[in-house]
């Protein structure tokens, strides 16, 4: 069995070891480490555990999201109903500065809008909103609020990676450019790649992470 092939049936396991992914509905390709997944769900909870339990799997260099939501008929609400659903998901989660942070509805899709302190708030904002029973899809455009200098925000960053146990020994590059931030290199997992990437956002001021990080065998 060739390096594909065993990934992916590594990556069908996995999702079948998750009770959260219906297997019969997920379709896994793989490329050189490059996972496609297709099919169609019922929920937007579905696919986004599917994209999940796959960067779980060692080897898996990324993966790209091709499943479909389709919802059932009992589950389709109108735009007003998931606005104002949305509104309350935002105000009743303490981690969402929900004053700043508003969201638009159009055929069941759900864009995020306004600003945030920190990048924790912004993912609390989308995680409130991505449960919402008939939400087809979520965009993610709100900002972080700008902070510090550049050359402060690079130190801060570098030093945060080089803390982090999880990525020990490993070579990371930052570039800094006002508050955006790339990071460059090689590392040896998807867990590893997210954790460089979290690291960066934690630094008070990134507005964006452009990660490119490569996973290496």
């Amino acid at each position: 069995m060739d390096a594909d092939s065993q990934l992916q049936a590594n990556v069908l396991d996995e999702i079948a070891s998750d009770a959260s992914v219906v297997p019969s509905e997920i379709a896994v390709a793989v490329k050189d480490g490059v996972v496609t997944l297709s099919g169609e769900v019922d929920s937007l909870v579905k696919r986004n555990a599917a994209v999940r339990t796959t960067q779980r799997v060692s080897g898996v260099r990324a993966v790209a999201d091709d499943i479909r939501v389709r919802l059932p008929h009992d589950h389709t609400q109108t735009d007003a109903d998931l606005a104002h659903a949305a509104v309350n998901a935002l105000m009743w989660d303490t981690e969402v500065p929900d004053k700043t942070i508003k969201a638009r509805i159009q055929d069941g899709w759900i864009w995020l809008l306004g600003e945030a302190d920190w990048q924790y708030q912004r993912v609390a904002a989308q995680h409130a909103v991505e449960n919402i029973a008939g939400v087809k899809g979520v965009t993610n455009a709100v900002r972080i609020k700008k902070r510090i200098a550049a050359p402060e925000l690079k130190t801060q960053i570098e030093q945060a990676l080089a803390r982090n146990v999880v990525l020990a020994g490993r070579e990371i590059s930052v570039d800094v450019d006002d508050g955006s931030v790339v990071i460059a290199g090689r590392v040896g997992s998807w867990r590893e790649r997210t954790a460089a990437e979290d690291a960066a956002w934690a630094a008070p001021g990134v507005t964006s992470v452009d990660n490119r990080l490569e996973i290496s065998a």
